[in-house]
């Protein structure tokens, strides 16, 4: 069967959805036990309890997580363990909502991103990525040797941060140096 003629519950991709109350680590677990694929933004974040500072591998942003699947695996998975719940944006032809799902090319360039950044990882919302236009960047060398993404000023940052972006959900920036940067020309 070719992709043209599978139908939209049997398609594989990299849905977006929320754990609400924070349970982004128990439907990862609960997600793996299934054998489902799936993705939380992690990061460090410096903890105190009781006096006592800790640094904690914690979600980067509570309630998100990315499930690689198709829509009747996933709906299956809800229908015995009511963790997880679609995110959606109004239909564009003003029908049912659409449900929010990311193509397999950014979602793997965004977890090797969130995956090899060092200290210089900062995840940020994409309204403080100050994007002018011409600023597609392809790197060349290093540990993101390849990948594709936006060569941006972020606010608060000194240096120029390579981004990798999902929509307007979010991003992950960190460092790279800027002569192994190749600004792609506009498609037009």
């Amino acid at each position: 069967m070719t992709m043209n003629n599978k139908k939209e519950e049997d398609i594989c991709r990299w849905y977006v959805m929320s754990a609400p109350y924070r349970n982004e680590l128990r439907a990862r677990d609960e997600l793996a036990k299934w054998q489902m694929e799936c993705f939380v933004p992690m990061h460090y974040e410096v903890v105190e309890k009781g006096g006592v500072k800790t640094k904690k591998f914690v979600p980067a942003i509570h309630n998100l997580i990315f499930v690689h699947s198709t829509l009747e695996r996933i709906q299956d998975f809800k229908r015995y363990k009511g963790i997880i719940q679609y995110q959606v944006r109004p239909s564009r032809t003003g029908g049912m909502a659409e449900k929010l799902w990311v193509p397999d090319k950014q979602m793997a360039q965004f977890i090797a991103v969130c995956e090899k950044g060092d200290n210089s990882l900062r995840y940020i919302s994409p309204d403080d990525v100050h994007i002018t236009p011409g600023t597609r960047v392809r790197v060349h060398g290093g540990p993101f040797d390849g990948f594709e993404g936006n060569f941006v000023k972020v606010a608060g940052r000194r240096n120029r941060q390579f981004v990798v972006s999902i929509s307007n959900l979010i991003a992950a920036s960190v460092s790279v140096s800027a002569d192994i940067v190749e600004v792609i020309p506009d498609e037009k």
